[in-house]
């Protein structure tokens, strides 16, 4: 029993310690296989606007996300916005390099004080601040950089139109993100 005990005992210890050897190509080849992101727009925040991205990756060529944005000015032009988004993917890696981008938007504009000019009566009005929050559709490209330990680095450009705006108002869809694939 003792013999059958030491030799068991035996090839676990030798099966563990082989176990904990790795050897330098395998480190360097490693995969990422998160199919997460979590970003920050570095762009937006810098002018008082943060937005932070999610991304899910559905196929190595596709994924969808969603990007939540927050003026933190009183007097900035946005107040927030919510932009989902679907990228397709072009590079030879798993969601990684050239990409284009449908995306649609709910987004709240500040407007400052302004007047009215109704030329039927030869009148004008003033109105002080107004907030509206309106929806619309948009596009954007850029490309997407991803480091051996899933850091990423993003730079895009684009734009949308809001639609149920007084005026022919457009938002705007661009940024250089960092962050994390996990």
């Amino acid at each position: 029993m003792k013999k059958n005990l030491l030799t068991l005992l035996f090839l676990c210890s030798a099966i563990a310690a082989n176990a904990q050897t790795t050897d330098s190509t395998s480190v360097k080849n490693t995969k990422i296989d998160g199919n997460n992101e979590l970003k920050i727009n570095l762009a937006y925040t810098i002018g008082g606007f943060p937005e932070i991205n999610y991304e899910r990756i559905l196929k190595d060529d596709m994924s969808i996300g969603l990007a939540v944005m927050v003026g933190l000015e009183d007097d900035a032009e946005y107040g927030f916005g919510v932009i989902p988004n679907f990228r397709v993917y072009f590079g030879g890696k798993k969601a990684n390099g050239f990409f284009i981008e449908g995306n649609a938007a709910v987004v709240s504009s500040n407007y400052g004080s302004y007047y009215y000019y109704d030329y039927t009566t030869n009148t004008s009005t003033y109105y002080g601040n107004k907030k509206q929050t309106n929806f619309g559709l948009g596009a954007a490209a850029g490309a997407k950089f991803l480091t051996k330990n899933g850091f990423v680095g993003e730079v895009y450009l684009g734009a949308g139109r809001l639609f149920g705006s007084d005026n022919a108002d457009a938002y705007p869809r661009a940024g250089v993100t960092i962050g994390k694939r996990f």
